[in-house]
Formats: structure tokens, C-alpha cells, sequence
């Protein structure tokens, strides 16, 4: 087990996050404490930080070094970005945070922070193609990677809060000509940027500035379940939250529901970036990473101990076997009871009973390895906790919809409890209903036939004998637990078969 603590030193806020890094559970936060700095604020005509914003800084770094020792955290690595990179007297401020906090402050390049960013997204996002963007307070920094790999990066000079110096000092946040001057620099920026232009993928968009807007929208339009990563906005999605931004009077930002108070002066900036690289870009999707530079620069260390420790190509694996530890799920039963969902699953396809696709069976098997979670809760209420728990768990490497549709395989009870959730979210069709009560129906059974957790059933196969199926169950020992419980389930696989459905006990 190994913790760390990361300073990240930005132009708007400075943030400790605290992380541990164990194999069974993964990469956990511990702590994380943000205060809105706003360094860039304290760099006067010349680009020197005035003492102003060094004792500022010095005094929020005391304060998180004690919150770290408390918490007994092997190292603290405190980095800095653009306010502090750009400061003519840089030296200056690293003396005096040595010796007046004991830290040893790290200036990370553009590229380095962009390089954090891509690496965090790799690793909690499923996308092999895209570009990154993370707009800071000083600096934007933007990478194209494919198939998980940058090809390219780019830190451009300006920020939320420099771009609210430059054209919104002394004009209301929604000023006509600030927002077109905006634009016209913005455009400017990104178009310098050859690389950029009509990649035509995906954007991920990293920082603060980014889930505030994510937040916004699912305020906005009621979104049923929770958290930002992975989550996904159009183009049209986008003007909507500009077009609330901006003609929302000053004085009533603070009532939009998911915009944090300090940044409610510079979040139209921000949404003018978003809309200005999507143009550029001409990208077909807009996804928020809540991972960024912090998480990319504590997979990079902890990788120095650990060098196995986060596959970029099983992000989605790794983050269920971290989800399944957390919930203390028997690795043996889940194991088996995937195993036998996935014989049955073959079985029942083998005769024509079900036709689904590789994505929808790969689902089912992992629902199978999560099946009634919520059990460590309440088991009267397994179904219930488990849906919650898996709908709103963050999830890294799949879609909000596939998490729904995860949870809803994964808590399978009856028809009447997953309509009752379906409902929740109203995000499928009557078709993609039905397919859900299949699979759910194939993981209760499965799991019927290891009720005892002793992994008596060894093998099983369906055929038919003299006009009826028979579903030949061998086991090994003695199945009294999972007999009584198979028989008990077996009507979810017959309303599959449309068919009544013999099953038969036999030893090996």
C-alpha cells in the first residue's frame, strides 16, 4: 500500500488530493481540499507574482502540509502550472516555499500538464481516439492520442481567468462585445494549432471549468443518475448551457443549479472554448473526464512501484475488480457464477432461444461478477442497494447507459422491480427492455446454481428429450441448496424459452 499526496498549483485554485494505491482496491481519493487562489490574479504588467499572491500561496500550502501529515501520506509532491510558470521571479517563489513550507515546489511545462491529462484520461475513459482539452486559469492544454497513444500536444497561453482579464475587466459576464472579442481570439488560438483541425472525434474535456458545465446540463434537463465521468453532451447541448450562461443577469448566476459560486464569473469563457474547439475539431461527441492532471501525475508515480498496476487497455476491467473489492464480493463465487451464466448463456443460444451481440454478452458477464452487490447492505433489499449502487458507482471505461444497463442485469428480480428501475431513467425501449429481462433472468438462475458457494455444478447442458428440454445440471457433492433453488428459478429461463423447462440433477 502506498500514499501520496499531490498539491496541484493552479492559476484559479490551488487543490490537495490525497490518494492510496492498494492492489485489491486500486487507486482511491482520500482527501480532496480546493481553495480558489486565483494566482493569475497577482501577476502584474511584468508577469511578476506580487508578495501578495507568494504569501497567499505559502499560507494555503501550510495548511495543506498539516492536513497531509495527518493522514500520514509517504510523499507530497506539490506541482505548479501556468501562474507561477509564467512569473518572471519563479525562482523567488520556489525559495520561499522551501523555506517557509519545506516543500520543494515542481514547475511542470505546458506539455507536462498536458501530457497528466491524457494519461489520466487513458486510463479511466474507453475511448481509443480523441483530443483532450483542459482549460486552467493561465493556460489550455490540448493532446490527440489514437489508439491510446499521443501523437500530439499543444499548451496555448490562455486560461478562464486570463481570458476574463483580457475581455470581460470591468464589462457584465454576458457583455455582447467582450463574448465576440472572445471568440475571435479563442478561434485565433486554436486554429494556430494545425493539428487540430477536423479530426472529427471525440472531445474529453478535463478541469474544473468542464464539470461545472457538465453539471449544469444534467441540472438543467433533470439527469436521473449521478456523477460526470464519461458523461456526454452534443453540440446542441452545449449552445443550450451557453445560451442559459448568457442570458442569465449576473446577479442570478449563483442560482444555476450546478454551477460552483467561484466560478460563476468565468464559466462563459470556458463554454465559449468548448464551442470554439468543437467547431475546429468538428467533433461527433462531447465526454467530461473527472480525472485529470492530479490522477495522471499519481498513476505515473505510483506505476514507479507498481509497474503493473493500470492497464490503459482494460480500463473498464479494472475498474469493476476495484468496485467488487470495495463491496467485498467473494472472488470464487463471482468467478463461478460468471462461468455458469456464460454456459447457460451458449446452451440456450446453441438452440435458438436467444441471438444477442458480443457487447449486450460481455455486459451480462459482468453483471454476473457484480450480481446483487447491495447484499452487503441489507439483504432483505439486495435488488434495491444493488441498482443504486451500480447506476450511481463511477464507473471508469463505460457509458452512463451501459452502467444503467449493467445495474439493471445485475440486480435482476423480477419484471415488476426492473421496470420500477427502468422507469427511473426512461432511457429504453420496450425491445431493449425485454433483452435486459433475458439476461437478468440467465444471471438468477446462475446464480441459483451456486446459491451454497461450494461449487457443486460442474457442467450443464440443455437438450431435448422425448418433446421436452431438459437441462442436465452435473455436479460434484451435494447440490441439496442449489436443486431446490434452480427449480425455484427455473420459470425465468422458460419465459425465455416460451417453453416449460425440465431440470435435472445429476452427479458426475
Amino acid at each position: 500500500m502506498k500514499r501520496i499526496g499531490l498539491v496541484d498549483i493552479g492559476s484559479n485554485t490551488i487543490r490537495l488530493v490525497l490518494f492510496e494505491y492498494d492492489r485489491s482496491t486500486g487507486l482511491k481519493e482520500l482527501q480532496n481540499i480546493k481553495t480558489p487562489a486565483r494566482l493569475a490574479r497577482y501577476l502584474n504588467e511584468d508577469y511578476e507574482m506580487e508578495d501578495e499572491g507568494i504569501d497567499a500561496l505559502i499560507s494555503i500550502l501550510n495548511s495543506f502540509r498539516q492536513i497531509a501529515e495527518k493522514y500520514e501520506v509517504n510523499d507530497i509532491y506539490p506541482v505548479a502550472t501556468a501562474a507561477i510558470r509564467q512569473s518572471v521571479n519563479v525562482d523567488e517563489i520556489l525559495e520561499r516555499v522551501e523555506s517557509e513550507v519545506g516543500m520543494k515546489l515542481k514547475v511542470i511545462t505546458g506539455k507536462e500538464e498536458a501530457y497528466y491529462g491524457y494519461h489520466a484520461v487513458v486510463h479511466t475513459i474507453s475511448n481509443t481516439d480523441a483530443v483532450t482539452i483542459d482549460i486552467g486559469g493561465g493556460s489550455t492544454e490540448l493532446t490527440y492520442f489514437e489508439d491510446k497513444k499521443l501523437i500530439h500536444s499543444a499548451s496555448l497561453p490562455f486560461g478562464v481567468v486570463t481570458l476574463k482579464s483580457m475581455f470581460f475587466e470591468g464589462r457584465d459576464h454576458n457583455d455582447k462585445k467582450a463574448i465576440a472579442e472572445t471568440e475571435k481570439y479563442v478561434k485565433e488560438q486554436l486554429k494556430s494549432v494545425k493539428w487540430l483541425a477536423k479530426r472529427k472525434v471525440p472531445i474529453l474535456a478535463i478541469g474544473g471549468s468542464a464539470r461545472n458545465i457538465a453539471r449544469i446540463h444534467q441540472s438543467s434537463t433533470n439527469y436521473p443518475i449521478a456523477g460526470v465521468h464519461g458523461y456526454s453532451m452534443t453540440k446542441g447541448d452545449l449552445k443550450n448551457v451557453y445560451s442559459l450562461l448568457k442570458n442569465t443577469d449576473s446577479s442570478d448566476l449563483d442560482d444555476i443549479d450546478g454551477l460552483s459560486k467561484d466560478r460563476s464569473d468565468i464559466i462563459l469563457p470556458s463554454t465559449i472554448v468548448f464551442r470554439t474547439i468543437y467547431d475546429v475539431v468538428k467533433a461527433d461527441e462531447f465526454k467530461f473526464s473527472r480525472k485529470g492532471i492530479r490522477e495522471g501525475m499519481a498513476i505515473s508515480i505510483i506505476s514507479k512501484d507498481y509497474p503493473d498496476a493500470f492497464d490503459k487497455h482494460e480500463v473498464f476491467k479494472e475498474s469493476l475488480i476495484e468496485l467488487a473489492n470495495d463491496f467485498k464480493i467473494k472472488p470464487s463465487a463471482s468467478e463461478r457464477r460468471t462461468e455458469l451464466a456464460e454456459r447457460l448463456f451458449h446452451e440456450l443460444e446453441k438452440h435458438q432461444y436467444i441471438d444477442f451481440e458480443k457487447h449486450e454478452k460481455n455486459l451480462m458477464k459482468n453483471a454476473a461478477y457484480l450480481f446483487y452487490v447491495g447484499d452487503f447492505i441489507d439483504r432483505d433489499a439486495t435488488s434495491q442497494h444493488t441498482y443504486y449502487l451500480i447506476s450511481n458507482s463511477n464507473i471508469n471505461g463505460i457509458v452512463h447507459k451501459d452502467r444503467v444497463r449493467l445495474a439493471l442485469m445485475a440486480s435482476f428480480k423480477n419484471k415488476t422491480l426492473l421496470q420500477f428501475y427502468a422507469d427511473e431513467t426512461d432511457w429504453f425501449d420496450d425491445d431493449e427492455i425485454e433483452d435486459i429481462l433475458a439476461l437478468g433472468s440467465i444471471l438468477k438462475f446462475a446464480n441459483a446454481l451456486n446459491v451454497s458457494d461450494t461449487g457443486v455444478v460442474k457442467e450443464l447442458y440443455l437438450e431435448e428429450e422425448d418433446d421436452e428440454m431438459v437441462l442436465t445440471v452435473e455436479y460434484k457433492g451435494d447440490p441439496i441448496a442449489e436443486e431446490y433453488q434452480a427449480n425455484r428459478q427455473k420459470k425465468h429461463i422458460e419465459k425465455i424459452m416460451d417453453e416449460d423447462l425440465v431440470v435435472k440433477f445429476t452427479e458426475n
